[in-house]
C-alpha cells in the first residue's frame, strides 16, 4: 500500500464519515473541485461510507480509482432503506456522478396500476404508467417481487391482467373464449361476461384495500398455510407459500407518487409536442433547445433556482444547472428570475454558444416580464420567451396581453408542463439539498 493510499485513510473525508449516524441513507463523494463523483445508498451510513476508507477499498480494483479521488463526503439521511434506494436513483440521474454507471439512463422502477375508470378494470406491472384514469401504486424497489406479488394477487382476487377493451353491455362479449387464467381460477373472465360489473368492481375494490394497508389478516391466513403444509411433509407447497408471503411482504417496500417522482416515467410525445409548439409559436422551423427556470425558497431566507435543459423534446441532464441567488434579499421571485436569466445569458455569450430556441419560465405575466427585463441588453439571438402558470396552465407570450388557453390534451402543451415541472422538482430538490446542509458542488451555485 503506497503513502498516499495510507494518508487517505486517516483524510479529512475518512475523519469525517466517523461522525455519520447509524442510519440510512444516501452519501455523496466529491473531488478536489468539489463535486460529486459517486453516490450511494446505505443500510447503516457510517459503516457502508466508511468502508471506503480502509485498506481493502483502496486496494479493491473496483474500487481504488474512487477512492484516490475522494476529498470530501456528505451525506442525506433516509426515512428508510427504501427511501434510500429510491433518493440514491434520483440523484444519480440528476448529478451524473462519473462512478457511477449504473442508474444513469433513464430506466424507471415499476408502477401497480389500475384502470379504475374501465368496467372491468385491468391491474398491471408498467413501468409507464398513465397521468389520468388510473390509479398508481409505486415506484416499487424490487421488480422481480412486484411481479411475483401481482401473481399471488391474481389468485386470491382473480382480476384480469389483459388489454382487452370490455364493456358490460355489449354483447359480443358473451361468445368470447376467456383465456387459461379462467381455466386456473385465476381471472373472474368478465371477457365472457361470467361476473357482473359490480361484482368484480369489489374484487377490485378489495385489492386496493390490502395494497393500502389492510393486509395482516391474509398474511395471517397464509402463514398458518406454510406451517400446516409443512407439518404435512408437503414440502413444495409450503415452499410456494413461503415465497408467496414474502411477496406480499415485499409490496411494502415501495416509494410514494408524489414523493418519489419519476418523470421518467410518464411517456410524452416528443416531437408531436415540439411540431404542435411550432405551430402555436409560427416559428420557422421546430424547435430544437427548450430550457425551463424554477424559482424555490429556503426558509423563507435563502432562494435557490434551476435550470432544465431538453433537446429534441427530452430531457438533457448534463445541461441541467443549479443557482444560489446572489443579489436579492427576501422574497422576491422577479427578482430572482431576472438574475438567472442574466446569469444564464452572461455564461452563454462567455462560453459563445447558443441560446435555447425557447425558454420557458414558471409563473405568469410578472414572471414573464421579469425575463424579458434580463435581456433588455442582450445583443444576442433571442429565444421566444414563455411562461407557463400553474393553476389554469395558461400560457402567457411577450407580443399578448391575454394569455394562451391549450388543450389539456394538447401534445404542446404537455411538453411544456413537462419542461416547467421538471425544472420545479429540480429546484425543489436543491432546495432538499441545502435544508440538510448537503451542497453538490455546482459550478453555477
Amino acid at each position: 500500500m503506497s503513502e498516499a493510499d495510507s494518508d487517505h485513510t486517516r483524510s479529512p473525508a475518512a475523519l469525517k464519515v466517523r461522525s455519520f449516524p447509524h442510519k440510512p441513507g444516501v452519501y455523496l463523494m466529491k473531488d478536489e473541485a468539489g463535486r460529486v463523483i459517486y453516490v450511494g445508498k446505505a443500510k447503516d451510513l457510517r459503516h457502508r461510507a466508511g468502508s471506503y476508507f480502509l485498506k481493502a477499498a483502496a486496494e479493491d480494483p473496483r474500487t481504488a480509482r474512487l477512492v484516490r479521488e475522494i476529498r470530501d463526503i456528505d451525506y442525506i439521511e433516509a426515512e428508510s432503506e427504501v427511501d434510500a434506494v429510491l433518493m440514491e436513483a434520483r440523484l444519480i440521474k440528476d448529478i451524473q456522478p462519473k462512478f457511477n454507471k449504473e442508474l444513469r439512463d433513464d430506466k424507471t422502477f415499476p408502477y401497480l396500476e389500475i384502470y379504475i375508470r374501465e368496467d372491468f378494470p385491468r391491474v398491471v406491472f408498467t413501468r409507464e404508467p398513465h397521468e389520468r384514469g388510473t390509479k398508481l401504486y409505486g415506484p416499487f424497489t424490487s421488480p422481480r417481487a412486484l411481479r411475483g406479488a401481482l401473481q399471488v394477487l391474481q389468485k386470491i382476487f382473480r382480476f384480469r391482467t389483459c388489454s382487452l377493451d370490455i364493456e358490460e353491455n355489449d354483447p359480443k362479449w358473451k361468445w368470447f373464449r376467456p383465456c387459461l387464467l379462467a381455466s386456473i381460477n385465476q381471472c373472474s373472465a368478465p371477457c365472457n361476461l361470467r361476473i357482473s360489473k359490480e361484482e368484480y368492481r369489489k374484487d377490485i375494490r378489495r385489492l386496493q384495500r390490502f395494497l393500502e394497508g389492510d393486509k395482516e389478516q391474509l398474511l395471517v391466513d397464509l402463514r398458518r398455510e406454510m406451517k400446516e403444509a409443512a407439518q404435512a411433509l408437503r414440502f413444495e407447497e409450503a415452499a410456494r407459500l413461503r415465497d408467496e408471503i414474502e411477496y406480499l411482504e415485499k409490496l411494502d417496500e415501495r416509494g410514494k407518487i408524489d414523493v418519489h417522482v419519476q418523470p421518467e416515467a410518464f411517456h410524452i410525445d416528443p416531437q408531436k409536442g415540439l411540431a404542435g409548439l411550432q405551430r402555436i409559436l409560427k416559428l420557422p422551423t421546430l424547435p430544437r433547445a427548450i430550457e425551463g427556470v424554477d424559482i424555490a425558497h429556503l426558509a423563507g431566507s435563502e432562494t435557490v433556482a434551476s435550470l432544465v435543459r431538453f433537446i429534441d423534446g427530452l430531457p438533457f441532464k448534463p445541461g441541467y444547472k443549479r443557482y444560489r441567488i446572489r443579489t436579492v434579499e427576501g422574497v422576491d421571485d422577479y427578482a430572482a428570475i431576472r438574475e438567472v436569466v442574466y446569469r444564464r445569458f452572461r455564461r452563454l455569450r462567455e462560453e459563445d454558444e447558443s441560446p435555447p430556441d425557447i425558454l420557458l419560465i414558471d409563473g405568469g405575466k410578472g414572471q414573464l416580464h421579469a425575463a424579458l427585463s434580463a435581456l433588455e441588453e442582450w445583443d444576442g439571438a433571442r429565444p421566444i420567451i414563455l411562461s407557463l402558470a400553474k393553476r389554469e396552465e395558461e400560457l402567457y407570450l411577450p407580443d399578448r396581453d391575454e394569455p394562451l388557453r391549450l388543450s389539456r390534451h394538447s401534445f404542446a402543451l404537455r411538453l411544456l408542463q413537462y419542461v416547467r415541472d421538471e425544472a420545479h422538482r429540480f429546484a425543489q430538490h436543491y432546495h432538499h439539498l441545502l435544508r440538510r446542509k448537503s451542497t453538490l458542488g455546482d459550478e453555477e451555485a
